[in-house]
């Protein structure tokens, strides 16, 4: 017996849920480690930082699954998506329902161990993955909405070690909402023509010409706001160093953008991954000096 044909499901699979794209998975995963060491202090548990790691992976390939199912009768009009398994058929429709809801039930039982509040916050951060997809329909700048889910991890962290959630986790949560609009704008760039002809709405469609100002902006508030958390938080020097560091990744960001050549949009939306890391980084470090 061969094993061709199994091997080509799982592959796949893979690349239903983007395991072979892992950007997505650390721009969730950024934030949801913020929001961790926030949270605790600078001293979160290895048990709970492991299972924001494992379900940020199973959370991220279940929306994925959805974003393709959701979208499979317009990727196939989009050059960069005519690939993916749903639009040539290596994956049926009721087989990636089924993956998702499998990926999104292991993600529950893996907070089990956390407070009751995890679990009840888990509804909204799943209703959140599930429906984003659909708002490409009738929102203007659905990055908005994806920043929400992309962020969630953040008050989830809270809810894990303070069983509450503070207002800074939803002024963290807003942070990465900015964020999310600028580096998914970014994305949206390198497709825009497709998105125009089948009638997707993304925020590079409605920003129109000042598509880059706005990516700009939203970095710049980004840090703003990152800055007033390290403000509330009491953060020192270290940490303000990394929001240095990570506005000098936006201005670098703005070289790639401004001709709007859509290789160099999709570069820059994945360097967004040393932002996040640099802010994390400072946060960390900063944390870690202080206590000793």
């Amino acid at each position: 017996m061969t094993l061709t044909p199994v091997l080509t499901r799982l592959d796949a699979y893979e690349r239903l849920m983007r395991l072979d794209k892992p950007i997505g998975i650390l721009l969730l995963l950024w934030p949801t480690l913020w929001g961790l060491w926030a949270a605790s202090g600078g001293v979160p548990t290895f048990l709970v930082v492991w299972i924001f790691i494992v379900g940020t992976v199973l959370m991220r390939s279940a929306g994925c699954v959805i974003n393709d199912w959701a979208d499979r009768d317009f990727d196939g009009e989009v050059a960069r998506t005519k690939g993916r398994p749903l639009v040539t058929g290596l994956v049926k429709p009721k087989e990636a329902l089924i993956l998702a809801a499998v990926l999104a039930i292991s993600a529950f039982l893996l907070i089990l161990p956390l407070h009751r509040m995890v679990w009840a916050m888990s509804v909204p951060a799943v209703l959140l993955a599930a429906s984003y997809p659909f708002t490409k329909r009738f929102l203007a700048i659905p990055q908005a909405y994806l920043g929400i889910a992309f962020g969630f991890g953040i008050p989830m962290a809270f809810a894990a070690f303070d069983y509450s959630v503070p207002p800074i986790a939803w002024l963290m949560l807003l942070a990465n909402v900015f964020w999310a609009v600028a580096y998914d704008t970014e994305y949206a760039m390198v497709d825009r023509a497709d998105d125009l002809r089948i009638g997707i709405r993304t925020s590079a469609i409605t920003f129109g010409k000042y598509d880059v100002f706005a990516v700009m902006l939203c970095y710049a508030i980004t840090l703003a706001i990152l800055a007033w958390v390290g403000v509330l938080l009491g953060r020192g020097a270290i940490y303000y160093a990394g929001l240095g560091v990570a506005a000098a990744i936006a201005a670098y960001h703005y070289t790639l953008i401004r001709n709007r050549d859509p290789q160099l949009c999709f570069k820059a939306f994945l360097h967004n991954n040393w932002l996040g890391g640099a802010v994390f980084v400072g946060l960390a470090l900063d944390y870690y000096l202080k206590a000793r």
